[in-house]
């Protein structure tokens, strides 16, 4: 029993928290508002070549999902606002979950599934369908239990910064009075079933809506120095412990926030530049990589998904919404970005 015995079995045990340690924290939105884009195998063989480990998609197409089978890329999985209404029915959302989830899976790596993409009754856009939310993430979730699987897939929605007030500094931040009552209830059911909260983090918005109190080297994670008034270095980190802050004041304090979206267009709009968004989506990927997590929560890993694949030329709304691709719809790079 020598010295290299020794050394071989020191490094077994520590295996497991090597690999832990190596866990991909970057993935892509993969959105598919586009007539140009290639097929649904070639984009899935476009992650895998690029290293590529977590994917977000916006509804259960199953021709995405098949190309999914027996690949290693984990996956958050939409139900469209539109599905939602519809999920309130207990047997509906049964038939979905095994229509949608166990059809696919262990064979696809379902992670998540996002119950409605920044649904608020605050946000006009979505109000609508905000009754229907935490009724179908119970019914979803009840379904998933049923097939036995709640523990490996878990179920949540996705929020937006708009449900926040206060947030500078971040450590001020709570939810809107007046959408207490339809997000703690949500913060409740994360809570009970170990779910972690899907956010969108555009410090992109921030900048474009109040250019003269937020600096663009803050929101391009270029700024030298610290914010004054708040100790941040950079936008991103603020926003999201700024949600880390208000979930805690909602009684949510053990529940891990994935940020679902994040992205900084090219075109169309102001602040909108190939150069901003090259450097945007490098210093965010290499952020995440580095794994020190942010001010409020110092050595967690950021499990952040870039929006999006693709430039989309047939998204509805403003302009900058066709131009949040980091790869051409030729599957060409367009940023120098290292997803390994």
């Amino acid at each position: 029993f020598n010295s290299s015995t020794m050394a071989i079995l020191l490094l077994v045990a520590l295996l497991p928290n090597l690999l832990i340690l190596g866990v991909q924290s970057i993935g892509v939105c993969y959105g598919r508002n586009g007539n140009n884009l290639p097929s649904p195998q070639d984009v899935i063989n476009l992650y895998k070549d690029n290293g590529i480990t977590n994917l977000r998609i916006y509804d259960p197409n199953p021709e995405v999902l098949n190309a999914l089978r027996g690949s290693n890329v984990e996956i958050i999985l939409d139900i469209p606002n539109y599905n939602l209404q519809a999920l309130t029915d207990p047997n509906a959302a049964t038939n979905w979950v095994h229509t949608n989830i166990i059809n696919y899976f262990p064979s696809v790596k379902i992670k998540y599934i996002a119950a409605g993409n920044e649904v608020s009754p605050g946000f006009p856009q979505t109000a609508q369908f905000a009754p229907f939310i935490l009724p179908a993430m119970h019914n979803v979730q009840r379904a998933l239990a049923a097939y036995g699987v709640q523990n490996q897939i878990k179920v949540s929605t996705v929020m937006y910064s708009g449900v926040l007030t206060n947030t500078y500094p971040p450590w001020n931040a709570i939810f809107r009075d007046d959408l207490k009552g339809f997000i703690v209830p949500i913060v409740q059911f994360l809570a009970q079933n170990d779910s972690p909260l899907l956010a969108n983090i555009y410090p992109y918005f921030a900048y474009r809506g109040d250019p003269a109190h937020v600096a663009l080297p803050y929101a391009l994670f270029t700024q030298p120095g610290a914010d004054p008034g708040s100790g941040y270095h950079n936008l991103f980190d603020a926003m999201l412990d700024a949600q880390y802050y208000a979930l805690e004041k909602a009684d949510g304090n053990n529940i891990e926030i994935v940020v679902a979206e994040s992205g900084w267009p090219s075109d169309g709009g102001f602040g909108a530049s190939m150069e901003n968004a090259r450097t945007y989506y490098i210093n965010l990927n290499n952020h995440v990589k580095l794994g020190g997590g942010t001010p409020h929560k110092p050595g967690k890993v950021i499990e952040t998904y870039l929006f999006a694949m693709f430039d989309e030329n047939l998204k509805e709304g403003d302009e900058t919404e066709k131009h949040y691709g980091v790869f051409y719809p030729n599957k060409a790079k367009k940023y120098n970005i290292n997803f390994q």
